[in-house]
């Protein structure tokens, strides 16, 4: 952003009697325009919508901004606030040039209008391009001016706050990329090709963080359960914050403080000897007594979103990715509520409709499963399936894509390919096949299951992985693995399966009356069914028993 100098308050006081000939002509002074820090210099604005432009101003001014031919004027209110909504303009790769004049002037160069996406979540969205298999070879080509960055710093925030602690727009080169998230990138990259316009990503991420940290606090009250989960814990907080940081400080003077040091340094010796193939350095031991709440605690409800979600609405965004629920794996059947409540959170105060929300279903993880069996993670799963009943959402299932003893795998070029594809298709309106298959229905057939599918592209099919570096190569298989069938006692037993045209028909020679399916139903399970796209179905059950 470049900014037409104005006097500045420090000299003011060495002007004085300039400053009162002044106002004795009755004549008065206005305050510095000012804009968060989303507009800047190199910004990509969603094309072909209204695109609003807000700030501050002195209360009573007039402020008028001017883009690409048209000129939209807005008065300050009471309170400082100003805002215009510009009229849609068209994505042609034409820089543009932004100029906002108040009581001074910015001017805001290189800006383009694109498809302007939101990348949110938490560590596997904040994972950047260095930290892939293939960033030595993906960096040196990853320079794309029409592919604009934004990255928001990690903060929090007790109440919904106007601008974010910081950030700029950046050109994508190898350099700039190298710390953005590796998803968004490949997202972006996807849709360049695709499309062939601008895109503008807003990284906006933080590892190890739960849902409920992401969403408004009032969304999370209207819900009964959430609203006793969190909102009256976090009510109470900050009736006490005085007592809680107290008690906080103590803590950290008690040992935490060189706990959490050595912790941060732990956590960077052990990605370093994973990238290197190395054996993890020993886990420093905590505090006997437990790190007691915070007031600058990114677990804490919609602490997150307050600061580094709220500041960018209303700025017009196509959509939003989301690769998230990792730690909301510990609370079962509770994310299938707190997810649509997020979503629904956060397009009621966007104000722009049901824009599209596409999700990443969590990969496979931890050891693989010998028996059927439970796990927090298959849960999560299902909530992510179950958001496709929400307008507007899309779905990149990546059951295929994770590894055993890793919780951030390396390979993140194909998860945002896929969610490449679901754009494509939930926000472009592209007929394509956007998923694999998706479990519809099933109908018992003399002691054995039939299953049907949507989403099924040009059939069904047997599938592996796909080949990367650091990921060892596994075949398709030659039947259906990763199936689960029980009776009505609940007994669960792997079962064999076979495709039979569009369907996989499921039995047990163990359950002679099946009543209900699971399939990939495990933290890490066998699964190896595909569309002929070469996408992989999503884990799922047919019963309800467990929740």
């Amino acid at each position: 952003m470049k900014q037409i100098p104005s006097p500045s308050p420090r000299r003011f006081h060495s002007c004085l009697p300039v400053l009162g000939a002044i106002l004795l002509a009755g004549q008065s002074l206005r305050a510095e325009v000012k804009m968060p820090a989303i507009f800047g210099d190199h910004m990509v604005l969603q094309q072909g919508t209204s695109a609003p432009v807000w700030g501050w101003a002195a209360p009573g001014e007039k402020v008028t901004v001017t883009l690409a031919g048209q000129t939209q004027s807005a008065t300050a209110d009471a309170g400082g606030k100003w805002r215009v909504d510009l009229d849609p303009i068209p994505a042609n790769g034409q820089l543009l040039q932004m100029m906002v004049t108040g009581g001074n002037s910015l001017r805001f160069l290189d800006v383009l209008a694109g498809e302007v996406w939101l990348c949110s979540g938490q560590s596997n969205m904040a994972v950047p391009m260095a930290g892939t298999y293939d960033a030595k070879t993906d960096l040196p080509q990853a320079g794309d001016p029409q592919l604009r960055l934004f990255v928001v710093k990690n903060k929090t925030a007790l109440k919904p706050e106007t601008d974010v602690a910081g950030g700029k727009w950046v050109l994508c080169t190898p350099d700039t990329v190298r710390g953005f998230s590796a998803v968004g990138y490949f997202f972006g990259r996807d849709l360049r090709r695709s499309l062939n316009r601008p895109v503008g990503l807003i990284g906006s991420y933080q590892g190890a963080t739960p849902a409920q940290a992401w969403t408004p606090l009032d969304a999370l009250a209207a819900e009964p359960g959430l609203k006793k989960a969190y909102w009256e814990s976090f009510t109470q907080l900050c009736a006490n914050l005085e007592v809680v940081k107290a008690t906080h400080d103590q803590w950290l003077a008690a040992g935490g403080a060189d706990y959490k040091a050595a912790l941060v340094k732990f956590n960077m010796a052990a990605f370093q000897a994973q990238q290197k193939g190395l054996p993890a350095p020993v886990r420093p031991q905590p505090p006997a007594a437990p790190e007691p709440p915070r007031p600058d605690d990114p677990q804490l409800p919609s602490v997150l979103f307050n600061a580094m979600i709220a500041p960018l609405i209303p700025y017009a965004i196509r959509g939003a990715i989301w690769y998230q629920g990792e730690s909301n794996a510990g609370r079962r059947g509770e994310y299938q509520v707190l997810l649509p409540t997020l979503i629904t959170g956060w397009r009621e105060r966007w104000g722009r409709g049901d824009f599209p929300f596409l999700i990443v279903q969590l990969p496979n993880y931890r050891e693989p499963a010998k028996l059927p069996s439970e796990g927090g993670w298959p849960h999560v799963r299902e909530a992510q399936l179950k958001a496709l009943a929400l307008p507007n959402t899309g779905l990149a299932v990546t059951i295929d894509l994770g590894e055993a003893g890793n919780l951030h795998p390396g390979n993140k070029t194909p998860v945002g390919g896929r969610l490449a594809l679901a754009a494509r298709s939930v926000a472009y309106g592209e007929k394509i096949v956007a998923s694999g298959p998706l479990y519809d229905a099933m109908k018992i057939e003399n002691g054995k299951v039939r299953l049907t599918f949507r989403q099924r592209g040009g059939g069904l099919k047997l599938g592996a992985p796909p080949a990367g570096t650091g990921i060892p190569r596994r075949d398709a298989g030659v039947e259906p693995t990763g199936f689960a069938i029980a009776g009505a006692d609940k007994k669960w037993a792997w079962a064999k399966a076979r495709i039979d045209g569009d369907a996989v028909v499921v039995w047990s020679n163990e359950v002679p009356n099946p009543v209900a399916v699971r399939y990939g139903w495990a933290d890490n399970p066998p699964c190896n069914l595909y569309n002929q796209d070469g996408l992989p179905a999503s884990p799922f059950r047919t019963d309800d028993w467990g929740l």
